[in-house]
Order: structure tokens, then sequence, then C-alpha cells
């Protein structure tokens, strides 16, 4: 093989080849080169770790922006060590040493951290650290310095984000014994914020955590804090998810700051409440950027991702390595004049310039990826941060809220500001309801084809289920509930029916005529109720009894017709009193004979009355009164039968035409004072629980007599009650819609009496659902749209039964004309003093008279002789004029 030498151009390439060597030299003269040593465990199958990663990543970009160390340029030595090495990671760092950085960093388990930390305290070496790290009773490591946030104030934000969430109950699981320092605020907070801790540990080395979510889904543990590694986070989400426990009635907290880098796009439509810790603020520009660089390096150089991240993500532990790296940079832009010496472990000499470097750090402030860092000038921790609490949404993780370890906890504007869609959690979502078969809320739809799913029932729940699904955007599968109850508790404290399957998670919503009652409300969430109502008694429609023999003296009461009997006799005996007392009802029954001396009175005790009953029957009598006085007693005695006559006649035809029905009860109490009829009310209902529980003397009576029959009294449901309301002597206890809708569609039934108490149905779901809310507002919105009423009358109207002619006529009382009495009394009373005046007007007049006869007698030496008087109780008054005027012609 022939080689041919160009020897100029060998010349010209040794040429350039001088000049590059050349500029490298005037290059290297004039740039300082600062060495940092870091120190990284590997796992199993692990070839590079992740902050490994992070911290070659800042040295790159340091070296990259000559803005931060224009005369510097940064590098490192690494060294790689088996996890729980510490004797391994003792002889790396004094290598390192030897070598000379100015700072050295990690490892990250205790014992190793705390093996290297002591050789740095001795030659006064920066030790920085980007993990947590348990507390010391006294630290004296002064060369120590840790960017990860200090681990009181971990604790305070876990309490108050606790206290935010208002929680009562809440159960703890941790990972390791470093998770008890982290909930030390917690766990001091029970007496003070009434709540109640379960605390449980994971198994240790054992990453199949089923049987521990096993006993808490039995225990119903829905608000549980975890605090594990974001690699067991990842594990137990996956699990939970298996279980079924990725549903809305949980809500998990994770105390881990890498909840936002796990894949959590298997939960976003779940509806199950995630919330968790951030330090990256990652709606910061320089973030964003920094993390889209990230991704590509990682992508290049290990294109596998970590099981649980996300793709090309940059962990927390990433990012604080990556801000200390920084954070030496900006430290040593203003130390001047420092040189970095090999230092050795044997020796003790200690970097003459160590604690200069440290003040310098401790001093150094850099908004990096993990906010603004400062340090604490005292033991070199970091006190001031901002923690994003973010939440799992559908559109992703959502910040909510800052914490700041100062300021405390802050919402974010667009969570305080929001307008709460109440779409925005149900759409899309199916969601199981539980119901009940109850005329005419939940009826099996009849057809001649074979019906499935939803389509198998019709009624009221039904149209109000649809309503609420075209305005929620759900939609909604129809089971019946098992047992065929609505939900009461036994003696143990143990529900049933539709509660129980609410409580136990096995339905979403309960849609039924479910009454909201105290108890109930304890257990389960209700809605703002959706129709209003009130227990009441159904009942046969009592038998008419048609008019009967004497039935013509209904229209009058048994007391008035007394009071009429008395009136006519009392008035009767004023008239004859009156009569005989008056001397204008005397008269000479011989007109024809004047000088006769006898006189009569027409209105004797027999003609008395039957001027009054003449008068009462409106037939009037042949006697007449003369007097004044016996005139008003006849005046007031016809306008008084004039009334009575008047509103008999008026109320005789309603009695004579009107069927009369003949209830044997009217009212609850009618019910607690007899037992010949029955009644009770379905077995485990709203109705048979509010009899329980009343202190009322009157329903107490009821449910003790109920409670002693309950074989008979009580019923398995309404089809039942009113079976047995129409073939025995029944009065079953029942919802007032209930018997509205029944009585309209069967014309023998009937309510008796009003409402004995008020309640309402509402929609029911589990304690905590996010649906109840929602729920609530599209029932509103129902409610002032007049759809529930629309709905009630299409379903609530039947054929009908036939109106009653009219309400019962009831017979007339006092009350009614009780007034004519009084003005009878009234005209009697008058026409006694008219009596009197006419009486004491007769005797002055009699008086006058005989005066004037003693006078004449005298002067005449009796010339006529005075003819004695034979009556018994004295003269007539044509008598009286017939003597005066003969006297008179005598004078004459």
């Amino acid at each position: 093989m022939n080689v041919k030498f160009d020897c100029r151009t060998m010349e010209k390439r040794k040429q350039l080849l001088t000049g590059l060597v050349f500029m490298a030299t005037i290059c290297l003269s004039s740039q300082q080169v600062l060495r940092i040593g870091g120190i990284f465990e590997t796992r199993e199958r692990e070839l590079v770790s992740v902050e490994e990663m992070a911290f070659k990543f800042a040295v790159t970009n340091i070296n990259r922006n000559r803005t931060l160390m224009p005369n510097t340029t940064l590098t490192y030595d690494i060294q790689r060590i088996n996890l729980y090495d510490s004797f391994e990671a003792t002889r790396r760092v004094c290598d390192q040493l030897a070598l000379g950085v100015a700072a050295v960093f990690g490892p990250s388990h205790s014992s190793s951290v705390s093996a290297v930390q002591s050789i740095c305290n001795a030659l006064e070496v920066p030790h920085i650290q980007t993990r947590w790290k348990h507390p010391s009773v006294d630290n004296k490591d002064t060369f120590y310095i840790n960017l990860y946030p200090e681990y009181t104030a971990i604790s305070k934000a876990i309490l108050d984000i606790v206290t935010f969430f208002k929680w009562k109950k809440l159960t703890v699981v941790y990972e390791d014994s470093t998770g008890l320092m982290r909930m030390q605020e917690l766990i001091k907070a029970p007496s003070k914020l009434n709540l109640k801790i379960r605390i449980r540990q994971l198994t240790p080395g054992d990453s199949d955590a089923r049987p521990l979510l096993k006993e808490l889904k039995k225990d119903k543990e829905f608000f549980v804090l975890f605090d594990c590694s974001y690699r067991m986070a990842a594990e137990l989400l996956k699990q939970l998810s298996s279980m079924g426990m990725m549903t809305e009635y949980y809500h998990y907290f994770f105390t881990t700051l890498d909840l936002f880098a796990l894949d959590l796009e298997p939960y976003r439509y779940s509806g199950v409440n995630m919330t968790g810790f951030r330090l990256l603020n990652l709606d910061d520009p320089y973030v964003a950027s920094t993390m889209e660089r990230w991704a590509t390096e990682r992508h290049q150089a290990l294109p596998k991702q970590e099981s649980g991240l996300m793709d090309g993500v940059m962990t927390t532990e990433a990012a604080l390595m990556y801000d200390a790296v920084f954070m030496v940079a900006v430290a040593s832009q203003r130390a001047t004049q420092m040189t970095v010496s090999s230092l050795q472990c044997h020796r003790h000499k200690p970097w003459r310039f160590g604690p200069r470097f440290m003040n310098l750090f401790k001093e150094a402030q850099w908004d990096g990826l993990t906010g603004h860092i400062v340090l604490n000038k005292t033991d070199g921790l970091r006190r001031d941060f901002d923690l994003d609490i973010i939440s799992l949404k559908e559109d992703g993780t959502t910040r909510i809220a800052v914490w700041n370890s100062y300021r405390g906890l802050n919402l974010t504007e667009n969570s305080r500001n929001k307008d709460n869609n109440v779409t925005d959690s149900l759409a899309n979502r199916t969601l199981v309801v539980t119901t009940i078969l109850e005329n005419p809320y939940v009826m099996h739809k009849k057809s001649d084809k074979e019906l499935v799913g939803n389509d198998r029932f019709e009624g009221y729940c039904l149209d109000l289920l649809k309503e609420l699904s075209n305005i929620l955007g759900f939609t909604y599968e129809v089971k019946l509930v098992t047992d065929g109850k609505y939900g009461a508790q036994n003696d143990k404290g143990e529900w049933n029916g539709m509660v129980r399957e609410l409580i136990d998670h096995i339905a979403d919503l309960a849609v039924a005529p479910l009454t909201i009652t105290y108890v109930r409300e304890k257990s389960i969430d209700f809605s703002k109720p959706f129709m209003t109502l009130g227990i009441s008694i159904l009942y046969r429609k009592p038998n008419g009894t048609n008019p009967g023999v004497f039935s013509f003296l209904n229209p009058l009461s048994p007391d008035i017709w007394m009071y009429v009997l008395l009136a006519c006799t009392g008035v009767s005996c004023v008239l004859f009193v009156i009569a005989r007392f008056t001397p204008y009802e005397w008269y000479n029954p011989h007109p024809c004979n004047p000088s006769s001396e006898l006189v009569e009175n027409n209105f004797t005790l027999l003609n008395s009355f039957w001027f009054g009953v003449g008068a009462l029957m409106r037939q009037g009598s042949e006697l007449m009164p003369k007097a004044l006085s016996t005139r008003i007693v006849g005046g007031i005695w016809w306008f008084f039968t004039l009334i009575i006559i008047s509103s008999y006649t008026a109320n005789l035809a309603a009695f004579l035409t009107v069927e009369r029905m003949d209830a044997p009860i009217d009212s609850a109490d009618d019910l607690a004072k007899q037992t010949r009829i029955e009644y009770g009310s379905v077995r485990d209902g709203s109705t048979m629980t509010f009899f329980k529980k009343s202190k009322i003397s009157t329903y107490e009576k009821m449910w003790a007599f109920m409670s002693s029959r309950k074989n008979t009294a009580l019923v398995k449901n309404n089809r039942e009650g009113i079976t047995r309301v129409l073939t025995t002597d029944y009065a079953m206890l029942m919802e007032s819609t209930s018997i509205e809708y029944i009585s309209q569609r069967n014309c023998n039934l009937t309510q008796i009496g009003g409402l004995i108490d008020s309640k309402g149905y509402g929609v029911g779901t589990p304690i905590g659902s996010p649906y109840r809310d929602k729920i609530t507002i599209a029932i509103l919105q129902l409610q002032e749209e007049g759809k529930l009423h629309m709905m009630k009358e299409k379903w609530w109207r039947g054929n009908g039964c036939p109106e009653e002619d009219n309400k019962e006529a009831s017979a007339l009382g006092v009350e009614n004309i009780g007034g004519i009495f009084i003005v009878l009394a009234a005209g009697l009373v008058l026409s006694v003093f008219v009596a009197i005046g006419e009486f004491i007007y007769k005797a002055r007049k009699n008086s006058d008279i005989e005066e004037a006869f003693c006078f004449f007698y005298g002067v005449q030496s009796r010339q006529f002789q005075r003819r004695d008087s034979t009556s018994s109780s004295g003269s007539s008054l044509s008598n009286d004029l017939e003597s005066g005027r003969l006297l008179g012609d005598d004078i004459e």
C-alpha cells in the first residue's frame, strides 16, 4: 500500500494545532477552576441516580451561562457508593477532600450522612444536603446546609391543611419512623380541633399494602393521610385503584413533595379527592424552560423512565440538587482570592477558607426551581419557603392554595374567584341510584316488550332523575334496594334499606320518597327537599246516613229547640201577667148594656199560650192585644218567630237532601283513645321512627299500641297497608302525598284529620359526597322553573272521584241565632215597664174622678146615691165614664 504525504497540508495542520494549544493556554491562565464533590447512592438495577443527573445538569448549565461565574469554571468529582454503606462513604469523601473540593454533596441515607458530616465538620468544608434529615437534639453541625424544607415547618403545613378541610376523622399511614416526626404537630392537635386520629404503619420492606387498605375500606376510613416516598405512593395508588377505593368518597393527602411528578392520568376521571404538596413553581417561565431541557437530556441519558413517574419530569430531589449547585456558584461569585487546597482526613488540618465560604453560602439568596432560597444563618436550614397545595382535577393537578412557612395558608385567586360550575364533577359520570317500588314515585313500566335497564321503571322519581341528569350531565343506573326497605336502625344501631346501601357506598344516590330525619342525617347526607309533606291517617270513607223520620228536627240543635220551648212558655206567661195587670185589656162583654159592671180579659193563661203558639206556627189567632204593653210583647214575639222560622226553613232543605257522613274517627287523638280500630305504619320507615322517638303523650300512646301489636299493626309496605284498610277495620299512618295519590284512585279511601308533622323528601347521598351540593342546586333550579310542580301534577292526577255536592250541613247553634233571644228578652222587659206605667196612669186618673165625686156629693146633699161597685178588682172604664156623665147631668 502506497502512502503519499502532502508536506504542505501537514504543515498547515501543525500550525493550526499550535495555535489552538496557545489559545487554550491563555484561556486556562485567565480562568479559575472550582471543584465540588458529589457522593451518590445507587439502588439495585440503577446505573445513575436522579440526584447525580441533576448534579451534572446544574454544572453544565452554570458553565454554559457565563454570567453567573464569568471567570470560574465549575468542575466536579463524583463518587458512587452502595446504599447503607457508611464506611464506603467515609473513604470516598476523604478521596474527594484530598483532590480539593469546595463543598461536598450527598449522600442521602442517614447513617452515611452522619459519617460524612463528621469529617466535613472536622475539616471545615461545607456539607450540602437536599433530602429530609432527622433533627438532632444538639445540632453542632456548623458546616451543614440543607435546602430541603425544615421538618417543623412541614409539620405545621400538614396541620394547616387538615384544619382547612375541617376533617373530624383522619387515618395517618406512615412508611417509617421519620413520618411520626413530620406528624408531630398533627398528633398534638386532636384536643384542639376535635379531631379523631387513627395511626397505622405500612409493613416495612413490603410494597404490598393491600391488607392494610382492606382494613381501611372495611372500617370506612375515607380520609387518609399517607406519609411515604413517591415510589411507595405510586404503588399505593395502583393498589387503591384495584380495590375500588378510587372514588369521590375518599380523600387522600400525600405528604411527599413529588405527587405532581407521578403519573396520575388513570385517576383523573375517577372522582377521587387527592391533595399534596409541591415545592416547584411550574408556572414560572424559568422553571418551565429548565424542566424542558431536563426532559430532553434525561431522555438521551436514560431512555427508560422510572416506573410511576411522568415522562421527563424532574423530581423535587433533583430540583433541590440543581438549586444547591447553583447556590455554590452564587456563593463563590462573592468569594475573592479563595483557593481550594488538598485536605487529608488523618491530619485534621481544616480548610482555612472554609468558615468564610460557609458564611457566604448562608448569606447567598437565589430564585431557583424550588422558589426563593434563603438559609438560616444559625443552623443552615431552609425555613422561609412556599409550598403549593395541589389537587387532582379532571384536567390534571391544579394549585388550589399556597402555604408559606410564616404567613400560613392562602387560597389562590383562581380557586377563590372560580365560578363553581355544577356540571364539572358530574359530567360523563355514571352513578348508581338505589330506589324502592312505591306508587307513583317508582313503578314497573307496563309494556308488551321485555324492558331492560332504566327503561323498566317509570314514575315521579324517574322523571326527577332525568331532569337532574340533564342539568348536571351525568348518566345513571337504577337499581331496587335489596331488602325492599327505606332505612331504619335496629337495637344495635345498624342500618338497613337504602340508607345502608349509601353508607356502604353500594349506591351513589338514593332517589325515592326517602324522608329527611334527624337520625338519618347523622349517617348520610340529604339534598334540599324536593317535596314537603306530613304524616296523616288513611281510612275508609265513612258510611253515609240517609235522613230519618225525625230529620226535620236536625236544622236546629237540641239546645235551640229547648230554648225555643222555654221562650214560648216564658212569653205566654209574661203576656198573661201583663194583660191582667194593665187596665186597657179589660172590657165590657155586653156593649149593649153600658151600665153593666161586669168586665172581662181575653188573655187568660190558655189563650196566652195559644197566642204564642199561633205566632210561632205563622198562623196567628183571633186574640189581638189592645194595650201598648201587650202589643210590645206580641210584636217582639212575632219578630223572634220570624227569625227562628226563617232560619229553620233555610237549613231544613240541606238536612233533607245532603247525605251525612258518620265517621268513627276524626283525628289522631280519636285513634289514641280507642282500641277497636287497629292502626299502624310501614315497618322500619320514617313514620314508624317518628312515633317511636316522639315525646308527645298522644303519639307515645299510639306507639305503645303499635309496638304491642307489631305483627299486625306494622305492615311491610304501603300496598299491604292499603289492602288492610280496604278489607279490615284498619287505619294506616302514612305520608300525606301518598294518601293524596291513593285517594285520587280509590274513592273508598280518604284522609282523616290534618297533618301530624311536617317534613320533606330529599335525595340521599353518602356522607361527604361531592354530589350533594350539586344535586341541591339542581333541585332548586327545578323548583324555581316550576318543573317539580308539573311533575307532581302529572303523576298525582287520577281519574278522580265524584265530588260531594256540598259540605255537610251543620245544625244551627246558639252562636248562630242567639241574638234573637236577647231581643226577645229585651222586649219582654220593656213590656213590663210599659204595663207598670199604664197601671200608674190609670190609678191617677181614677183618683181624680173620686175627688170630683166627693165634691159634688157634698153640694147636692147626696142627690144621687152612688152605686156600690161589686166588681172584685174595680169598675171598668166604660162604667166610670157613664157615672161621670150622669153626675154631670145632675149638676147641670
